[in-house]
């Protein structure tokens, strides 16, 4: 009672006071108040997630998924031919491409070399997945997908680099197609993979990064110099010019069309090493294949320190063989019917091969 007392007893300001200090409330505001207060999020409430990294308004994550997908379906095709033994369709390049998809370098540890890709390609598909919610790999984290992703498409790109420098030092003149498109889609997947995990984070893992890196280099030289091959290594290699023997015989119409070819300037470029190009002569025979326009473009050898036949160079050619008929240019190995419609051929005893 005292302390009811007491508190009777305060003086209180007049009302007339209290109305200045305080105007009329408006109970509009006082709505509008509560229904804010009831619809924006206190500070206590979880902070929305990071928005994933995207280029050209499209995540990233899809990004590798598609690229690794595509990688996957090439290098599944280029497994599956090994493995056949049938031979790849070549939209560019021709024969060169066939050449260089079973040369001694299309092979690691005694293994196919796509069959390397078309693992990392999936990984990699796979990977981007989970990054992007799928969760196809249970108990694998966030963190742990992003290292292993980097690792892999670091891996990928440090192994292409190394074959488009085989591919202009030991091949020089040949296009792969298959070749240029993984490289692509390699370097591609790690610039990507870069983008997502940011400079910040790679700062921190870039040792590791060079550290993968030469393994991958050291992995692949040794594999190579331990072959079983006539290539004399990778750091020396060179070819010696050498004439593979013809050893069949020339049918009447194979120097009928021989003499007609060379009567009209057509020439054939080709490479001493280019089985296709010893292919084609096979099919004219020793004496015709000694009648054709045949121009060597590497007649110094091939490799380290050799260089192609000007005239080769001038001519811009994408393989060997490669005919240049009149204006058409015939890529690839050709049969004497192709080559007889391309010059204009006629004679009564032709028959298509």
């Amino acid at each position: 009672m005292a302390s009811i007392s007491v508190a009777l007893a305060v003086p209180r300001p007049p009302l007339s006071r209290l109305a200045a200090r305080f105007p009329p409330c408006d109970m509009r505001a006082v709505r509008v108040w509560r229904i804010r207060c009831r619809a924006e999020p206190s500070s206590q409430d979880d902070p929305e997630p990071p928005l994933e990294p995207s280029l050209w308004g499209i995540p990233t994550s899809t990004w590798s998924a598609g690229l690794g997908a595509l990688g996957f379906l090439e290098t599944g095709y280029l497994t599956y031919l090994k493995f056949s033994g049938a031979e790849a369709f070549c939209p560019v390049g021709g024969a060169s491409c066939s050449d260089v998809l079973n040369s001694d370098y299309s092979s690691v540890f005694g293994l196919p070399l796509p069959l390397f890709g078309m693992l990392a390609y999936g990984s990699v598909a796979l990977l981007s997945l989970q990054q992007s919610g799928k969760n196809l790999l249970s108990g694998l984290g966030d963190t742990d997908a992003r290292f292993i992703l980097l690792a892999t498409t670091t891996s990928m790109a440090t192994a292409s680099a190394y074959f488009l420098y085989i591919l202009s030092t030991k091949f020089a003149g040949t296009t792969c197609s298959y070749c240029l498109f993984s490289a692509v889609l390699s370097f591609s997947l790690f610039f990507i993979t870069l983008k997502e995990i940011g400079m910040e984070e790679i700062r921190n893992v870039v040792g590791l990064q060079l550290v993968i890196a030469g393994v991958v280099v050291t992995a692949l030289t040794n594999t190579y110099n331990m072959g079983d091959s006539r290539l004399l290594g990778l750091n020396d290699l060179t070819l010696e010019p050498y004439e593979t023997e013809i050893t069949s015989q020339s049918s009447p119409m194979a120097l009928s069309l021989a003499k007609h070819l060379r009567s009209i300037g057509a020439k054939m470029y080709g490479a001493f090493w280019c089985s296709h190009c010893n292919e084609q002569k096979q099919m004219f025979g020793r004496e015709a294949a000694k009648i054709l326009n045949y121009v060597e473009c590497f007649p110094d050898g091939a490799g380290k320190g050799k260089k192609m036949a000007l005239q080769c160079a001038a001519a811009g050619l994408e393989g060997f063989p490669t005919w240049v008929i009149k204006d058409k240019i015939l890529s690839g190995e050709q049969n004497f019917e192709a080559l007889a419609e391309a010059s204009g051929y006629v004679a009564e005893d032709f028959r298509p091969s």
